[in-house]
Formats: C-alpha cells, structure tokens, sequence
C-alpha cells in the first residue's frame, strides 16, 4: 500500500491536492461566514467626508460605497493620475458628481498644511475625517522630506497633524467623526518612547509600529475630545489583498500567493471604515478598537494611557506643531 492507502502514486497525489483544495475552501468560506458586513441602507447627503488614500484598495471601496449614498467624497491622495481615475470611474458608477480630489502627500508636514488650508478654504464643515491611507516597505529604509522615518512619518505624523489642522472644521459638525484605519499587527510591535524617529529600523517591524501607534493616538484623541461633538475610533480592516503588499520581495512573493488567496478583498475590508463611518450604532461611541463592524479588544500593553500621553506629546515636537494651530 502506498500513500494514504492508493496502490497508484498518481491517485494517491490527486486525492491529496483534492483533500488540500476541500481544507482551503472550508477556510476560505468560514472567513467568508465571519467577515463583517455592514448592511445598512443609510444616506450621507449632507455630509462631507475626506478619505485618505482613496485612489486605491479599502480606500477607494470607501469612496464608492460614500458616494452612492450621497456624500461629499474629498479623495485625498498622493498618486493624482491614479486618483483621478478612480475619480471618473466612481462618478461614473454612482451618478454622484460631488466627488473631488485633492492632493496630499501624509509623509510631508507641507503638503499636509497646503491639503488641510485647501480645505479649510472651500469646506464649512467636515462630518467624517477617514485616516486610511498606509504604508509599508519591507527592507528599504528612507526618509521623509522632514527627515522623518517614511513609514512612521506615512502612517502616524501626517495624520497627526492632520487631524489637528481640521478639528475645528469637524467640530462645526452636529457629529463628527474620526475613523483611524489600524491593524491587528499592532499585537507584533511597541512605541519605543525615546527613539520615535527610527531611521535605522526595519522598515517592515515599523509599520507594526506605525499601527500601534494609531492605536493610541486614537485612545488620546478621543479623551481629549471627551465633551465635544467629535468622536475617534480606530479599527482593524482585516488583511486585504491590497497595493500595500507590493513591496513584498522575491522570493517571499511565492508562499504570499497562496496567503492572499485567504485576505479579504478590499470590498469587504472596507466594510468596518463604512461602519464607524455611517452607521448610528456608534453615535457618541469614542475612543473604542473594532473589528468586523463590531468592538474587540485590545491588549494590556497599548492600553496605557499615560503612554498614548507622552506619544502625543512628542508627536507634536516632532511635527512642529505652533501656538498658531489649532489645540485639541
């Protein structure tokens, strides 16, 4: 007897793959079955909402779904080409021609002030502030134009200071929300407090960081807007099989074809930004972690606020922030 029993190698082989296949699409239907869906039918005419990095992946799924329900979609991107395609197809597709785009770079402090005046100059209000846009490199290490860590200065300090840059126009909204893309990667990583600019680390462990740092921006945001009209809650979309893994190297691009196969497509990653965005389940819930459309928990080590203090503290050295802009 050969393996698993077959006399021929040749059946033997095909039972096996056939066995694998039933495994890996049981796996792949209980994601299915579990993946957060976020079915409600609510309308956002009136509301204006800016998403970051919205040409593409979860991003641009936002602004779809965002427009057909009727909002004010400001698409702001780094990629203006790719933008503005994305920009005709979801006007095209949903009828809705208040979907602008506007240019932001999150890993410059100065295209974040020039993006944020622009905004400030055409916009009374601002309902939803939708931090989306991330970034990750494997290996290559690189600096920002302000000499800060690319990564870090992507993922964290532009949305740092964007957010202080707009929350007056946000709480000129009934409700306000700020919606902060992180990740369950946090688990992998920890803010090293006295080297907040870690140029000389692996790109790859830093967007963990970047992530945990996400984290506890939002806990400190939102105790800080405790009595306004503003809320902030982060989330974890799932992994996507988005544009963030193309730098993935050769020849680790091989195992994460058959990984990929089991992320969620950007639809469904999309699904809990929709949640946090839109629904009013979560009206005045701040300061929360979600996953699937519903709140999950986080570890003991991120949960320390007096941490998430001194991260937001040094956060604001590190993007110049002056007596001129806005407090929060």
């Amino acid at each position: 007897m050969s393996l698993l029993g077959f006399d021929d190698p040749l059946t033997a082989t095909a039972s096996a793959i056939t066995g694998l296949a039933i495994v890996l699409s049981l796996i792949k239907y209980y994601l299915y079955l579990t993946c957060g869906h976020f079915s409600s039918a609510r309308k956002m005419e009136g509301k204006t909402v800016i998403i970051t990095g919205a040409n593409s992946g979860i991003g641009k799924e936002t602004a779809r779904d965002l427009a057909k329900r009727g909002a004010r979609v400001i698409m702001a991107c780094r990629n203006m080409e790719t933008a503005k395609q994305a920009q005709d197809e979801i006007v095209k597709e949903t009828g809705n021609q208040n979907v602008i785009v506007l240019k932001l770079d999150l890993s410059s402090q100065s295209s974040v002030r020039d993006f944020a005046a622009e905004v400030l100059r055409t916009e009374r209000k601002l309902d939803v502030l939708v931090h989306n846009a991330g970034f990750a490199e494997t290996f290559r290490k690189s600096k920002s134009v302000d000499g800060i860590e690319f990564t870090m200065a992507t993922n964290h300090y532009g949305p740092f200071l964007l957010t202080h840059l707009l929350i007056d126009l946000l709480k000129q909204s009934s409700s306000g929300r700020i919606v902060v893309v992180a990740s369950e990667l946090y688990r992998f990583a920890s803010v090293n407090l006295s080297n907040l600019n870690p140029v000389n680390s692996l790109p790859a462990y830093l967007y963990y960081v970047s992530k945990c740092a996400n984290i506890m921006f939002t806990r400190e945001l939102a105790r800080r807007l405790e009595g306004t009209t503003v809320t902030a809650n982060c989330l974890h979309p799932g992994m996507i099989d988005s544009g963030i893994w193309r730098n993935v190297p050769f020849p680790l691009t091989l195992p994460m074809r058959l990984i990929k196969s089991f992320f969620k497509t950007s639809v469904e990653g999309a699904q809990t930004t929709l949640y946090l965005t839109c629904s009013e389940e979560v009206q005045g819930v701040t300061g929360k972690y979600f996953m699937d459309c519903k709140e999950a928990g986080l570890s003991a080590a991120i949960s320390d606020m007096e941490k998430a203090r001194q991260l937001w503290d040094e956060s604001a050295k590190i993007v110049n922030l002056s007596n001129n802009d806005p407090k929060i």
